[in-house]
Protein backbone atom coordinates (compact mmCIF):
# COMPACT_ATOMS: atom_id res chain seq x y z
CA UNK A 1 0.00 0.00 0.00
CA UNK A 2 3.01 2.30 0.54
CA UNK A 3 4.87 1.52 -2.72
CA UNK A 4 0.94 2.74 -4.71
CA UNK A 5 0.77 6.00 -2.66
CA UNK A 6 4.57 6.67 -3.28
CA UNK A 7 4.15 6.16 -7.08
CA UNK A 8 0.62 7.95 -7.03
CA UNK A 9 2.89 10.56 -5.04
CA UNK A 10 5.96 10.69 -7.37
CA UNK A 11 3.69 10.99 -10.48
CA UNK A 12 2.71 14.31 -9.41
CA UNK A 13 6.20 15.62 -9.44
CA UNK A 14 6.75 17.74 -12.34
CA UNK A 15 10.56 17.98 -12.74
CA UNK A 16 11.96 20.76 -14.83
CA UNK A 17 13.17 20.71 -18.43
CA UNK A 18 17.03 21.68 -19.27
CA UNK A 19 17.93 25.14 -18.49
CA UNK A 20 20.49 27.31 -20.74
CA UNK A 21 21.04 30.43 -18.73
CA UNK A 22 22.45 33.31 -19.54
CA UNK A 23 26.24 32.68 -18.58
CA UNK A 24 26.07 29.40 -19.87
CA UNK A 25 25.47 30.41 -23.20
CA UNK A 26 28.37 32.62 -23.49
CA UNK A 27 30.14 29.92 -21.96
CA UNK A 28 29.54 26.99 -23.81
CA UNK A 29 27.91 27.99 -27.19
CA UNK A 30 30.16 30.73 -27.67
CA UNK A 31 26.85 33.04 -28.78
CA UNK A 32 28.15 36.84 -29.28
CA UNK A 33 25.84 39.06 -27.02
CA UNK A 34 24.81 42.09 -28.72
CA UNK A 35 26.06 45.31 -27.19
CA UNK A 36 22.00 46.29 -26.06
CA UNK A 37 21.65 46.91 -22.43
CA UNK A 38 20.35 44.40 -20.12
CA UNK A 39 16.80 44.85 -19.39
CA UNK A 40 16.00 42.60 -15.77
CA UNK A 41 12.86 40.25 -15.93
CA UNK A 42 9.80 40.91 -13.83
CA UNK A 43 9.89 38.38 -11.22
CA UNK A 44 6.20 37.75 -11.09
CA UNK A 45 4.48 34.22 -11.50
CA UNK A 46 2.39 34.37 -14.57
CA UNK A 47 2.45 32.15 -18.06
CA UNK A 48 2.27 33.81 -21.32
CA UNK A 49 1.74 31.17 -24.35
CA UNK A 50 3.02 32.49 -28.02
CA UNK A 51 1.17 30.53 -30.97
CA UNK A 52 3.24 30.55 -33.87
CA UNK A 53 3.45 28.90 -37.48
CA UNK A 54 6.72 27.67 -37.73
CA UNK A 55 7.68 29.58 -40.87
CA UNK A 56 6.03 32.72 -40.68
CA UNK A 57 7.72 35.79 -40.42
CA UNK A 58 4.70 37.12 -38.24
CA UNK A 59 5.69 34.94 -35.66
CA UNK A 60 8.95 36.05 -35.34
CA UNK A 61 7.57 39.77 -34.82
CA UNK A 62 5.13 38.26 -32.19
CA UNK A 63 7.92 36.37 -30.55
CA UNK A 64 9.72 39.77 -30.30
CA UNK A 65 7.22 42.00 -29.24
CA UNK A 66 5.58 39.60 -26.36
CA UNK A 67 8.95 38.75 -24.69
CA UNK A 68 10.01 43.01 -24.76
CA UNK A 69 6.57 43.57 -23.14
CA UNK A 70 6.50 40.63 -20.54
CA UNK A 71 10.24 40.88 -19.71
CA UNK A 72 10.31 37.19 -18.35
CA UNK A 73 12.61 35.12 -16.28
CA UNK A 74 12.19 32.40 -18.31
CA UNK A 75 11.34 31.81 -22.07
CA UNK A 76 10.52 28.17 -22.72
CA UNK A 77 10.97 27.36 -26.23
CA UNK A 78 9.24 24.13 -28.63
CA UNK A 79 12.62 22.21 -28.45
CA UNK A 80 14.76 19.59 -27.12
CA UNK A 81 18.73 19.88 -26.49
CA UNK A 82 19.62 18.31 -29.62
CA UNK A 83 17.39 20.70 -32.03
CA UNK A 84 18.54 23.95 -30.02
CA UNK A 85 21.89 23.17 -30.17
CA UNK A 86 21.69 22.42 -34.24
CA UNK A 87 19.86 25.49 -34.93
CA UNK A 88 22.43 27.86 -32.99
CA UNK A 89 25.05 26.62 -34.52
CA UNK A 90 23.52 26.25 -38.19
CA UNK A 91 22.97 29.88 -37.45
CA UNK A 92 26.21 30.55 -36.40
CA UNK A 93 27.97 28.34 -39.54
CA UNK A 94 29.31 26.02 -36.69
CA UNK A 95 30.11 22.37 -37.55
CA UNK A 96 30.47 19.64 -34.78
CA UNK A 97 32.89 17.32 -35.11
CA UNK A 98 31.37 13.81 -34.25
CA UNK A 99 31.90 10.22 -34.35
CA UNK A 100 29.27 8.90 -37.43
CA UNK A 101 27.73 5.84 -36.32
CA UNK A 102 26.46 4.39 -39.80
CA UNK A 103 26.06 0.64 -38.20
CA UNK A 104 23.62 2.22 -35.38
CA UNK A 105 22.16 4.54 -38.27
CA UNK A 106 21.60 1.33 -40.56
CA UNK A 107 19.74 -0.31 -38.24
CA UNK A 108 16.03 -0.82 -38.93
CA UNK A 109 13.87 1.38 -36.40
CA UNK A 110 16.85 4.27 -36.97
CA UNK A 111 16.89 3.77 -40.27
CA UNK A 112 13.21 4.19 -40.58
CA UNK A 113 13.29 7.77 -38.36
CA UNK A 114 16.26 8.98 -40.56
CA UNK A 115 14.00 8.90 -43.57
CA UNK A 116 10.94 10.22 -41.78
CA UNK A 117 12.78 12.92 -40.16
CA UNK A 118 14.47 14.03 -43.60
CA UNK A 119 11.73 14.14 -45.74
CA UNK A 120 9.78 15.91 -43.11
CA UNK A 121 12.59 18.60 -42.86
CA UNK A 122 12.38 19.13 -46.57
CA UNK A 123 8.82 19.59 -46.93
CA UNK A 124 9.15 22.30 -43.98
CA UNK A 125 12.30 23.67 -45.73
CA UNK A 126 10.21 23.83 -48.96
CA UNK A 127 7.48 25.84 -46.99
CA UNK A 128 9.71 28.22 -45.87
CA UNK A 129 11.36 29.01 -48.76
CA UNK A 130 8.01 30.22 -50.20
CA UNK A 131 7.14 32.20 -47.51
CA UNK A 132 10.93 34.01 -47.14
CA UNK A 133 11.30 32.41 -43.83
CA UNK A 134 13.86 29.98 -42.63
CA UNK A 135 12.05 27.08 -40.37
CA UNK A 136 12.96 27.36 -36.74
CA UNK A 137 13.15 31.29 -37.14
CA UNK A 138 11.21 32.13 -34.60
CA UNK A 139 12.69 29.70 -31.79
CA UNK A 140 16.18 31.35 -32.80
CA UNK A 141 14.15 34.82 -32.20
CA UNK A 142 12.92 33.62 -28.61
CA UNK A 143 16.35 32.71 -27.72
CA UNK A 144 18.30 36.09 -29.10
CA UNK A 145 15.56 38.14 -27.53
CA UNK A 146 16.07 36.03 -24.19
CA UNK A 147 19.10 36.84 -23.86
CA UNK A 148 18.85 40.61 -24.40
CA UNK A 149 16.24 40.51 -21.08
CA UNK A 150 18.70 38.45 -18.79
CA UNK A 151 16.25 35.47 -19.42
CA UNK A 152 16.96 31.81 -18.63
CA UNK A 153 16.00 29.83 -21.82
CA UNK A 154 13.99 26.04 -20.58
CA UNK A 155 13.81 24.02 -23.39
CA UNK A 156 10.62 22.17 -23.18
CA UNK A 157 10.21 19.55 -25.92
CA UNK A 158 10.57 15.91 -26.35
CA UNK A 159 13.90 14.72 -28.01
CA UNK A 160 13.05 14.45 -31.61
CA UNK A 161 13.91 10.97 -31.98
CA UNK A 162 11.63 9.70 -29.27
CA UNK A 163 8.84 11.44 -30.85
CA UNK A 164 9.64 10.07 -34.55
CA UNK A 165 10.14 6.55 -32.70
CA UNK A 166 6.79 6.93 -30.92
CA UNK A 167 5.00 7.96 -33.71
CA UNK A 168 5.82 5.56 -36.30
CA UNK A 169 5.38 2.59 -33.70
CA UNK A 170 2.31 4.00 -32.99
CA UNK A 171 0.83 4.35 -36.54
CA UNK A 172 -0.99 1.37 -38.17
CA UNK A 173 -0.07 -0.53 -41.02
CA UNK A 174 -2.33 1.19 -43.28
CA UNK A 175 -1.64 4.33 -41.91
CA UNK A 176 2.11 4.18 -42.41
CA UNK A 177 1.24 3.59 -46.11
CA UNK A 178 -0.98 6.33 -46.13
CA UNK A 179 2.14 8.49 -44.94
CA UNK A 180 4.75 7.42 -47.21
CA UNK A 181 2.08 7.94 -50.43
CA UNK A 182 1.65 11.73 -49.15
CA UNK A 183 5.37 11.77 -48.85
CA UNK A 184 5.72 10.88 -52.32
CA UNK A 185 3.33 13.21 -53.73
CA UNK A 186 4.67 16.21 -52.12
CA UNK A 187 7.70 15.30 -53.96
CA UNK A 188 6.88 15.15 -57.05
CA UNK A 189 3.82 17.48 -57.28
CA UNK A 190 4.49 20.67 -56.33
CA UNK A 191 2.22 23.55 -56.51
CA UNK A 192 4.13 25.94 -57.53
CA UNK A 193 1.13 28.07 -59.13
CA UNK A 194 -0.71 29.06 -55.18
CA UNK A 195 -0.02 32.71 -54.70
CA UNK A 196 -2.07 32.69 -51.30
CA UNK A 197 0.46 30.09 -49.66
CA UNK A 198 1.73 32.55 -47.57
CA UNK A 199 -2.01 34.04 -46.05
CA UNK A 200 -2.65 30.49 -45.74
CA UNK A 201 0.42 29.54 -43.42
CA UNK A 202 -0.70 32.75 -40.80
CA UNK A 203 -4.23 31.01 -41.04
CA UNK A 204 -2.81 28.32 -39.41
CA UNK A 205 -2.58 30.54 -36.17
CA UNK A 206 -6.18 30.77 -36.03
CA UNK A 207 -8.30 28.74 -33.70
CA UNK A 208 -11.04 27.55 -35.97
CA UNK A 209 -8.55 26.51 -39.08
CA UNK A 210 -5.71 24.88 -36.15
CA UNK A 211 -8.88 22.92 -34.54
CA UNK A 212 -9.98 22.16 -38.22
CA UNK A 213 -6.37 20.93 -39.30
CA UNK A 214 -5.78 19.10 -36.07
CA UNK A 215 -8.89 16.94 -36.07
CA UNK A 216 -8.30 16.44 -40.06
CA UNK A 217 -5.08 15.02 -38.58
CA UNK A 218 -6.29 12.88 -35.92
CA UNK A 219 -8.97 11.05 -38.04
CA UNK A 220 -6.56 10.71 -41.09
CA UNK A 221 -4.38 9.24 -38.18
CA UNK A 222 -5.51 8.26 -34.54
CA UNK A 223 -1.60 6.93 -33.61
CA UNK A 224 0.41 9.71 -35.34
CA UNK A 225 -1.62 12.15 -33.42
CA UNK A 226 -1.27 10.83 -30.24
CA UNK A 227 2.43 10.56 -30.42
CA UNK A 228 2.94 13.55 -32.56
CA UNK A 229 0.92 16.04 -31.33
CA UNK A 230 -1.28 14.53 -28.02
CA UNK A 231 2.29 13.48 -25.84
CA UNK A 232 4.08 16.04 -27.11
CA UNK A 233 1.32 18.37 -25.34
CA UNK A 234 1.77 16.42 -22.12
CA UNK A 235 5.42 16.56 -22.12
CA UNK A 236 5.18 20.32 -22.46
CA UNK A 237 2.75 21.21 -19.87
CA UNK A 238 4.29 18.93 -17.81
CA UNK A 239 7.50 21.13 -17.50
CA UNK A 240 6.13 24.44 -17.91
CA UNK A 241 3.71 22.76 -14.74
CA UNK A 242 7.33 23.08 -12.92
CA UNK A 243 7.63 26.50 -14.06
CA UNK A 244 4.79 27.63 -12.55
CA UNK A 245 6.14 29.82 -9.39
CA UNK A 246 7.98 32.01 -12.64
CA UNK A 247 7.43 34.38 -14.85
CA UNK A 248 7.30 32.34 -18.63
CA UNK A 249 6.85 33.24 -21.93
CA UNK A 250 6.17 29.85 -23.55
CA UNK A 251 7.21 30.21 -27.36
CA UNK A 252 4.94 26.81 -29.05
CA UNK A 253 3.73 25.78 -32.39
CA UNK A 254 -0.45 26.50 -32.54
CA UNK A 255 -1.38 23.82 -32.87
CA UNK A 256 0.16 22.49 -29.45
CA UNK A 257 -1.45 25.81 -27.36
CA UNK A 258 -5.22 24.10 -26.62
CA UNK A 259 -3.72 20.92 -25.51
CA UNK A 260 -1.22 22.01 -23.30
CA UNK A 261 -3.63 24.60 -21.63
CA UNK A 262 -5.95 21.95 -21.14
CA UNK A 263 -3.48 20.08 -19.51
CA UNK A 264 -2.23 22.93 -17.06
CA UNK A 265 -5.49 23.34 -16.14
CA UNK A 266 -6.18 19.87 -15.13
CA UNK A 267 -2.47 19.38 -14.06
CA UNK A 268 -4.14 15.84 -12.67
CA UNK A 269 -4.50 14.40 -16.06
CA UNK A 270 -0.86 15.12 -16.90
CA UNK A 271 1.12 11.67 -17.40
CA UNK A 272 3.76 10.67 -15.64
CA UNK A 273 7.30 11.72 -17.74
CA UNK A 274 8.49 8.41 -17.94
CA UNK A 275 5.30 7.29 -19.46
CA UNK A 276 6.08 9.80 -22.68
CA UNK A 277 9.80 8.50 -23.01
CA UNK A 278 9.66 5.31 -23.31
CA UNK A 279 10.06 3.83 -26.26
CA UNK A 280 7.72 1.01 -26.51
CA UNK A 281 8.84 -2.77 -28.87
CA UNK A 282 6.48 -5.40 -29.53
CA UNK A 283 8.36 -9.07 -28.28
CA UNK A 284 5.62 -10.75 -29.70
CA UNK A 285 4.65 -9.64 -33.17
CA UNK A 286 3.38 -11.33 -36.11
CA UNK A 287 6.73 -10.57 -38.36
CA UNK A 288 8.93 -10.87 -35.63
CA UNK A 289 7.30 -14.75 -35.34
CA UNK A 290 7.52 -15.20 -38.64
CA UNK A 291 10.99 -14.34 -38.54
CA UNK A 292 12.12 -16.85 -36.47
CA UNK A 293 9.84 -19.75 -37.77
CA UNK A 294 11.46 -19.66 -40.71
CA UNK A 295 15.14 -20.75 -40.12
CA UNK A 296 13.05 -23.74 -38.30
CA UNK A 297 10.97 -24.42 -41.69
CA UNK A 298 14.66 -24.23 -43.44
CA UNK A 299 15.39 -26.91 -40.87
CA UNK A 300 12.85 -28.69 -41.53
CA UNK A 301 12.34 -29.12 -44.76
CA UNK A 302 15.78 -29.92 -45.90
CA UNK A 303 15.89 -32.89 -43.05
CA UNK A 304 12.68 -33.75 -44.53
CA UNK A 305 13.64 -33.98 -48.06
CA UNK A 306 16.64 -35.76 -47.12
CA UNK A 307 15.06 -38.51 -45.21
CA UNK A 308 12.74 -38.84 -48.05
CA UNK A 309 15.76 -39.78 -50.53
CA UNK A 310 15.73 -36.24 -52.75
CA UNK A 311 18.66 -34.73 -53.60
CA UNK A 312 18.79 -31.76 -51.30
CA UNK A 313 22.66 -30.58 -52.41
CA UNK A 314 20.84 -30.19 -56.08
CA UNK A 315 18.51 -27.56 -53.87
CA UNK A 316 21.00 -26.01 -51.03
CA UNK A 317 23.11 -24.55 -54.67
CA UNK A 318 20.21 -23.56 -55.89
CA UNK A 319 19.23 -21.59 -52.97
CA UNK A 320 22.34 -20.23 -52.87
CA UNK A 321 22.40 -18.95 -55.98
CA UNK A 322 19.15 -17.12 -55.78
CA UNK A 323 19.75 -15.40 -52.85
CA UNK A 324 22.99 -14.54 -53.35
CA UNK A 325 22.40 -13.65 -56.78
CA UNK A 326 19.32 -11.96 -56.35
CA UNK A 327 21.39 -9.62 -53.13
CA UNK A 328 23.68 -9.04 -56.31
CA UNK A 329 21.50 -7.75 -58.79
CA UNK A 330 19.50 -5.99 -55.86
CA UNK A 331 22.97 -4.05 -54.68
CA UNK A 332 24.12 -3.45 -57.98
CA UNK A 333 20.72 -1.81 -59.58
CA UNK A 334 20.59 0.44 -56.74
CA UNK A 335 23.90 1.71 -57.97
CA UNK A 336 25.97 0.39 -55.12
CA UNK A 337 30.38 -0.72 -55.77
CA UNK A 338 31.12 -4.19 -57.12
CA UNK A 339 32.51 -4.52 -53.27
CA UNK A 340 29.23 -4.22 -51.40
CA UNK A 341 26.94 -6.58 -54.08
CA UNK A 342 29.33 -9.36 -53.38
CA UNK A 343 29.46 -8.52 -49.82
CA UNK A 344 25.71 -8.60 -50.41
CA UNK A 345 25.91 -11.70 -52.22
CA UNK A 346 28.25 -13.37 -49.56
CA UNK A 347 25.85 -13.04 -46.98
CA UNK A 348 22.51 -13.40 -48.04
CA UNK A 349 21.85 -16.95 -48.18
CA UNK A 350 22.87 -16.85 -44.35
CA UNK A 351 20.95 -13.59 -43.75
CA UNK A 352 17.59 -15.02 -45.21
CA UNK A 353 17.26 -17.90 -42.35
CA UNK A 354 18.87 -15.34 -39.51
CA UNK A 355 15.66 -13.48 -37.98
CA UNK A 356 18.50 -10.43 -36.29
CA UNK A 357 20.08 -9.81 -39.94
CA UNK A 358 19.54 -8.04 -42.75
CA UNK A 359 22.49 -8.71 -45.89
CA UNK A 360 21.60 -4.93 -46.79
CA UNK A 361 23.22 -4.01 -43.52
CA UNK A 362 26.50 -5.53 -44.74
CA UNK A 363 26.28 -4.32 -48.13
CA UNK A 364 25.77 -0.62 -46.87
CA UNK A 365 27.97 -1.16 -43.99
CA UNK A 366 30.66 -1.63 -46.92
CA UNK A 367 29.67 1.00 -49.30
CA UNK A 368 29.29 3.45 -46.39
CA UNK A 369 33.15 3.00 -46.04
CA UNK A 370 33.67 3.03 -49.44
CA UNK A 371 32.43 6.29 -49.75
CA UNK A 372 33.28 7.87 -47.05
CA UNK A 373 29.84 9.25 -45.51
CA UNK A 374 29.82 11.46 -42.73
CA UNK A 375 27.86 13.62 -40.54
CA UNK A 376 27.47 16.48 -44.22
CA UNK A 377 25.69 13.88 -45.50
CA UNK A 378 22.99 13.26 -42.72
CA UNK A 379 22.64 17.30 -42.62
CA UNK A 380 22.33 17.45 -46.36
CA UNK A 381 19.87 14.30 -46.87
CA UNK A 382 16.54 16.49 -46.27
CA UNK A 383 18.27 19.73 -49.11
CA UNK A 384 17.69 18.36 -52.08
CA UNK A 385 15.79 19.85 -55.31
CA UNK A 386 15.18 17.07 -56.88
CA UNK A 387 15.76 13.55 -57.22
CA UNK A 388 19.31 14.15 -58.98
CA UNK A 389 20.61 16.19 -55.72
CA UNK A 390 19.56 13.40 -53.59
CA UNK A 391 21.56 10.38 -55.68
CA UNK A 392 24.50 12.66 -55.22
CA UNK A 393 24.12 12.89 -51.75
CA UNK A 394 26.51 9.17 -50.19
CA UNK A 395 23.97 8.65 -47.35
CA UNK A 396 21.33 8.08 -49.59
CA UNK A 397 22.87 6.10 -51.95
CA UNK A 398 23.89 3.85 -49.18
CA UNK A 399 20.53 3.47 -47.78
CA UNK A 400 19.54 2.55 -51.72
CA UNK A 401 21.96 0.33 -51.96
CA UNK A 402 20.63 -1.45 -47.90
CA UNK A 403 17.21 -1.22 -49.53
CA UNK A 404 17.93 -2.43 -53.20
CA UNK A 405 20.39 -5.88 -51.59
CA UNK A 406 17.62 -6.70 -49.10
CA UNK A 407 14.72 -6.55 -52.08
CA UNK A 408 16.84 -8.40 -54.30
CA UNK A 409 17.61 -10.79 -51.81
CA UNK A 410 13.67 -11.34 -50.74
CA UNK A 411 13.10 -11.67 -54.46
CA UNK A 412 15.37 -14.64 -54.18
CA UNK A 413 14.11 -16.26 -51.53
CA UNK A 414 10.76 -16.46 -52.77
CA UNK A 415 11.68 -18.23 -56.29
CA UNK A 416 13.80 -20.15 -53.83
CA UNK A 417 10.47 -21.40 -52.07
CA UNK A 418 8.35 -21.77 -55.60
CA UNK A 419 11.23 -23.58 -57.58
CA UNK A 420 12.95 -25.63 -53.97
CA UNK A 421 10.62 -25.97 -50.81
CA UNK A 422 6.99 -25.64 -52.45
CA UNK A 423 8.33 -29.08 -54.19
CA UNK A 424 10.09 -30.54 -51.18
CA UNK A 425 7.18 -29.96 -49.06
CA UNK A 426 5.12 -31.66 -51.76
CA UNK A 427 6.86 -34.66 -51.14
CA UNK A 428 6.87 -34.60 -47.63
CA UNK A 429 3.91 -33.94 -46.60
CA UNK A 430 1.96 -35.49 -49.76
CA UNK A 431 -0.22 -32.23 -51.15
Amino acid sequence: MDNEENNTESDRIFTKPPIIRFSHIQQNIQEETDETEIIQPISKSSLEIVATAHISDKSVESVRKTIYEKKPEIVAIELDLGRYQGLVDESRGIKREEKFDLKSLLKSSNLTVTIVSAFLSHMQKKMGEEVGVKPGSEMLEASKIAREVNADIALIDRNIQTTLKRTISGMSLKEKLSFVWDLIKSFIFSDDEDESFKEEVEQLKQEDTIKEVMDFFKEASPGGYNALVHERDAYMAHHLKSLEDKNVVAVVGAGHKNGITTYLNNPDTIPPIDSLTQIKESRFSIIQIILYLIPILFIVVFVGAYIQGLNIGEGIITYLIFAGGGALIGSLLSGSKIQSALVGMVVAPVTVIHPLLAAGWFSGLVEGKLRKVGFDDLAELADFESFKDLWHNKLFRVILVVLGTNIGCTIGFLITLNNVFVPYIHVIFGI
